[in-house]
């Protein structure tokens, strides 16, 4: 006789629902610690809650408990799950964060409410040319390469100045925050502190850093939105 589990028996404990809002909750409460601790009001810090890989059954029980913005890597992926989940909850704001193609430009534009992930001019033009064309304007954010990772998207530190002032002045494009991943094996908070410069010099609000091993750091150093997926939903 062949047994077949199903996918909720085959989730670890802290895989399930509950696992989950525990999860939740203990990040929620570290976010209004580390900004109690440095003199900043919680409010002021976003919960980026990130589902990429996730299905729409693990990330409900996150929306019934009143999150309402997610990060997603992949255009495709995200349309997958989020066009129903949307319908259901209407005031979701879905972050794109992964890299961004050319040719997913125009979905990108249509379906996202916040681009974290302009990192080269050509992207710029073609995010310009679809923005226009479709009248949505998502917010969007220059992702800085802060380590200078051959292997890992962004514009360099020094040549950030420039790639914003063009993204401005040439593609008309209003560049709302900044967004970086610092080098996994290096101290996080240089590289935080790196990108609030780059920030302040070009009148930048916004500043998407710190993640599950590390947001507690960037709150102390200025973050306005922090991006944690394992430790809300496990594993991947």
């Amino acid at each position: 006789m062949q047994v077949v589990a199903n996918e909720k028996a085959m989730k670890t404990p802290e895989q399930t629902a509950g696992g989950t809002l525990a999860h939740l909750a203990e990040i929620r409460a570290r976010i209004v610690q580390a900004a109690r601790d440095c003199d900043r009001a919680p409010e002021d810090v976003t919960l980026v809650c990130v589902s990429k890989t996730f299905g729409a059954e693990d990330i409900k029980p996150v929306l019934e408990a009143g999150e309402r913005v997610f990060g997603e890597n992949k255009v495709q992926e995200a349309l997958g799950k989020w066009r129903e989940l949307k319908k259901l909850y209407a005031d979701v704001e879905l972050h794109l964060i992964g890299p961004l193609q050319t040719n997913k430009a125009r979905e990108a534009v249509e379906f996202f409410d916040v681009i974290e992930t302009l990192d080269r001019s050509h992207l710029a033009a073609v995010l310009a040319k679809e923005i226009a064309r479709s009248g949505r304007h998502p917010k969007l954010y220059a992702q800085v390469n802060t380590g200078a990772e051959p292997q890992k998207a962004g514009v360099l530190p020094q040549e950030a100045d420039q790639f914003i002032a063009s993204c401005r002045n040439d593609h008309g494009l209003e560049i709302s925050g900044l967004m970086c991943i610092p080098p996994f094996d290096e101290q996080a908070s240089p590289h935080f502190a790196l990108l609030g410069q780059i920030a302040k010099r070009n009148g930048i609000p916004i500043l998407s850093m710190g993640m599950s091993a590390d947001f507690e750091l960037a709150i102390q150093q200025g973050a306005t939105h922090v991006r944690v997926g394992t430790a809300i939903f496990g594993k991947r």
